[in-house]
């Protein structure tokens, strides 16, 4: 985004779900989706000679390892300068949601509880405990777009 007198020009953005044209199944709000988010920003930001960002979240959470971060670290990974401090990201393995597959395989023995927290993968044909590889399928697209 750039400040003009007559409101701000957007340069580059994203939605998550616009991830769902790379294939993604899974829902849009969770940790590997607002990455996948960040990633899609960041490379189209660079695409259009956008080369540094400032983060400037508002009044969202700031705990570390939030969504938003994962956004953000997207947005580094696609290759924008956005200052940050690495410890406000969330790890490589909540990224590609291995912490989701985890509790997914720990719920596997109450079907009806499984059924209910994982509606939204199911609904989608995709088992919640391939989340990481199905992540890093989608991450190669967006690279790739």
């Amino acid at each position: 985004m750039q400040a003009k007198p007559n409101g701000d020009l957007i340069l580059a953005s994203a939605h998550s779900s616009e991830l769902k044209e790379f294939g993604w199944k899974a829902p849009c709000g969770n940790m590997p989706a607002a990455y996948l988010t960040g990633l899609l920003a960041g490379r189209r930001a660079k695409a259009n000679g956008v080369t540094e960002a400032i983060l400037d979240i508002g009044l969202h959470a700031r705990g570390p390892g939030s969504r938003i971060f994962a956004v953000a670290k997207g947005a580094v990974d696609a290759g924008l300068n956005v200052p940050h401090d690495d410890s406000t990201f969330p790890s490589k393995e909540r990224i590609q949601g291995e912490h989701i597959e985890s509790y997914s395989k720990k719920l596997t023995s109450d079907v009806e509880t499984y059924k209910r927290a994982f509606s939204g993968y199911l609904g989608q044909k995709l088992k919640p405990e391939d989340l990481a590889s199905h992540f890093k399928q989608v991450e190669e697209k967006v690279k790739a777009a």
